[in-house]
């Protein structure tokens, strides 16, 4: 035989009641939502895995290609990495191949067209900025100064601001612009590290054009 409750024990169990009436949809739509949420979060992040490994099984396809100079294979792979994994690095990674082969190929249009994808859409920075030093130089081959000077615009990162203004200066002599190029050299010398290999070059530049940046920075002490 069961046991009544006691008269304290029923007040609780009418008070609990009436929570569960007032609040009970509320409760059970948290809950629903919550556990919505984690579940979504672990499909995306299980699907974020899928598409990585995919990409990186492209990204395979991708190198062989440019290794072996098959730029219609190239094409084909780079391609299908753009449109299927763009948000990944190995899309990035992939532009800035493609790129580069594409441009020993002397197939300049794919080359430029790489390269502007990964100035504007690669997924960090770094390979962003790369990807536009590499776009300004090809746009001087091809003697669009204009549009070299666009892609400089933005500013760099340290890291990268030397090499910027460095190619800036190509575009100045390209343009006869002398005067200008020794600012924009001098400039790039200056923010180059002191250990880079690539200062020597913008240093035999200025050197060319009758500029001693050394001899500047020590008559100025």
């Amino acid at each position: 035989m069961s046991k009544h409750l006691d008269l304290e024990e029923q007040e609780q169990l009418d008070e609990l009641k009436h929570f569960w009436n007032k609040y009970g949809n509320v409760i059970t739509w948290l809950l629903i939502v919550v556990m919505g949420s984690y579940a979504g979060w672990n499909g995306y992040q299980y699907w974020q895995k899928q598409q990585s490994t995919k990409a990186a099984a492209l990204f395979d396809e991708v190198e062989r290609a440019a290794s072996s100079g098959d730029t219609s294979k190239l094409e084909r792979s780079w391609n299908d990495m753009r449109d299927r994994f763009p948000g990944t690095t190995y899309a990035a990674q992939s532009a800035l191949l493609a790129g580069r082969t594409f441009q020993q190929a002397e197939k300049t249009d794919a080359a430029l067209s790489a390269l502007k994808w990964a100035s504007e859409n690669a997924s960090d920075g770094a390979s962003v900025q790369l990807a536009r030093l590499r776009l300004a130089n090809l746009q001087i081959q091809q003697k669009a100064f204009d549009e070299a000077t666009k892609t400089l615009a933005k500013p760099f990162t340290p890291a990268f601001s030397g090499l910027a203004l460095d190619i800036q200066g190509d575009i100045f002599m390209a343009q006869n612009k002398p005067l200008d190029a020794v600012k924009a050299y001098t400039d790039a010398w200056s923010k180059l590290e002191v250990n880079n290999e690539y200062r020597r070059l913008v240093l035999a530049k200025l050197n060319a054009l009758g500029a001693d940046p050394e001899t500047t920075k020590g008559a100025s002490k």
